[in-house]
C-alpha cells in the first residue's frame, strides 16, 4: 500500500549541504514515539515522515554525487594541464640551459681569439719597431718585403673579423636567452596558478564527498527506522486479521470488502516479485507494493498505456498523477481494468490503496491486489463501488 520513490527533489545549493545535514540530524534525534496500541494511520503516518527523510536525504546525497563527479573531472583536468605545462617548462628549460652552454662555449672563444689576437697584435707591434728600410734591408727582395707586409696585416684583419663575428654571435644567443627566459617565467606562472586552481577544486571535491556520505548515512539510519515501523505495522495488520477470524471481511470508512482470499504469495502472474521494496518497477514503483502490481496489471492484462508516475506514485496521489502522467480519467460505473483508488482515510492514510477492477456483478466489483494488510503479498476480494475512486486509463 506504500509506495517509496527515488525521485530527487529539490536541494541547496552545496555550499549549504552542511547546514542540512543538522538539520537532518536534529531531526531525526527525537525519538519514533510507537504506542502500544497504535491505529494503522498512525504507522502510516510514521512511515510517510520517515520515508520523506529519506527522500529529501537522498535527494541530497544524489545532488553531492554529481557535484562530486563533475568537480572531479575538473580535477583530473587541471592535473593533465598541469602535466602539459610542466611538459612545456621542460622544453623551455632544456632550451635555455643550451643557450646558456652555447653563450658560455662563445665567450670562451672570443677570449681565445682575443689571447690570439694579443699575441699577434704584439709581435705586429715588435715587428712594427722595425723602419721599413730596416725591413727592406733584411728582407731578401723587394717582393719577400711585400709579403711580409701583406701577411701582417692579413692575420690582424683576420683575427679581427673573427672576433666581431663571435661578438655578434653572443649578441644574438644573449637575445635568444632573454626570450626564452622570459617564456619559462610566464608557464613558470601559469602552472602554480593551474596548481592553485586544482588544489582548491580539490578541496571541494573532498567535502563535497565527506557531505554525500553524511548524508547517505542519514539514508541508511532512516531506511533502518522504516524497516522497523513497517515490520509493526505488519505485526498490526496481522493482530487485525487474527481478531476479525481470520480477515475475510471488514469496512474501512466507508470502504467494504468480503470474501477476501487471504494472502497467496506471488500470485496473479505478477513477475516482480523480489523481496518487498526491493526493485523499481518500470513505472518508478517499487515493487509488491498495490500501485506497482496494478500498474504491470493495467498493461499487461488490460492493454491500457500508463506512464511513469515520476515520484507522485502513492495510490491517494493517483486520482491527479495518473491523469497527468497517463491519461487515465475518472469514471463512476465499474468495468474491468478500472483502476480502484481508496483515499487517505482510515487504516489507509496516508498512504491510500489500490487495485484492479477483474470483473463486476451489480453493485459489486471483483478485484485483484498486492499488499493489503501490508504483507507485500496476493490477493483478491469482493468491494461495494463506494467509498472509492475509479479511474480509467486509455488504451495503449
Amino acid at each position: 500500500m506504500k509506495l517509496r520513490t527515488t525521485t530527487p527533489a529539490s536541494t541547496s545549493l552545496a555550499t549549504k549541504s552542511v547546514l542540512v545535514i543538522v538539520s537532518l540530524l536534529m531531526v531525526l534525534a527525537a525519538p519514533l514515539q510507537i504506542a502500544q496500541n497504535a491505529f494503522a494511520d498512525k504507522y502510516d503516518d510514521q512511515i510517510n515522515t520517515i520515508q520523506q527523510q529519506i527522500t529529501a536525504a537522498q535527494a541530497q546525497a544524489n545532488q553531492l554525487a554529481s557535484q562530486a563527479t563533475t568537480l572531479q573531472a575538473a580535477v583530473d583536468q587541471l592535473n593533465a594541464q598541469i602535466a602539459t605545462a610542466q611538459g612545456q617548462i621542460n622544453l623551455s628549460q632544456a632550451q635555455y640551459d643550451k643557450l646558456t652552454a652555447q653563450i658560455a662555449e662563445t665567450q670562451q672563444k672570443i677570449k681565445d681569439n682575443q689571447d690570439a689576437l694579443g699575441e699577434t697584435i704584439a709581435d705586429l707591434y715588435v715587428d712594427g719597431q722595425i723602419t721599413p728600410l730596416e725591413m727592406l734591408a733584411s728582407s731578401k727582395n723587394i717582393s719577400d718585403y711585400l709579403d711580409k707586409e701583406t701577411y701582417r696585416n692579413s692575420v690582424r684583419d683576420q683575427l679581427t673579423s673573427a672576433i666581431n663575428q663571435i661578438k655578434d654571435l653572443k649578441t644574438q644567443l644573449d637575445k635568444q636567452q632573454a626570450d626564452v627566459k622570459v617564456v619559462l617565467d610566464r608557464q613558470t606562472a601559469e602552472k602554480a596558478s593551474l596548481a592553485a586552481t586544482q588544489a582548491q577544486q580539490a578541496d571541494l571535491l573532498n567535502q563535497t564527498q565527506n557531505n554525500e556520505a553524511a548524508y547517505q548515512q542519514i539514508v541508511s539510519s532512516n531506511k533502518q527506522k522504516l524497516s522497523d515501523v513497517a515490520a509493526q505495522q505488519r505485526a498490526y495488520y496481522q493482530s487485525l486479521i487474527r481478531s476479525s477470524g481470520g480477515g475475510g471481511s471488514g469496512v474501512v470508512g466507508s470502504f467494504q470488502y468480503s470474501n477476501w482470499s487471504g494472502n497467496q504469495g506471488c500470485g496473479g502472474g505478477y513477475p516482480y516479485c523480489q523481496a518487498l521494496d526491493s526493485t523499481i518497477d518500470p513505472w518508478a514503483l517499487y515493487n509488491r507494493e498495490c500501485v506497482s502490481y496494478v500498474a504491470w496489471a493495467l498493461v499487461n492484462k488490460y492493454h491500457r498505456h500508463v506512464g511513469s508516475f515520476s515520484g507522485q506514485g502513492n495510490a491517494y496521489q493517483w486520482p491527479s498523477s495518473a491523469p497527468e502522467f497517463s491519461g487515465a480519467t475518472r469514471v463512476y460505473s465499474p468495468q474491468p481494468g478500472d483502476a480502484v483508488i481508496l483515499p487517505q482515510s482510515g487504516s489507509f492514510a496516508p498512504i491510500g490503496h489500490a487495485m484492479i477492477v477483474d470483473s463486476v456483478s451489480g453493485d459489486t466489483m471483483h478485484v485483484s491486489q498486492y499488499n493489503f494488510y501490508g504483507t507485500g503479498e496476493y490477493s483478491t476480494m469482493d468491494i461495494k463501488n463506494s467509498g472509492v475512486i475509479l479511474l480509467r486509463f486509455p488504451p495503449a
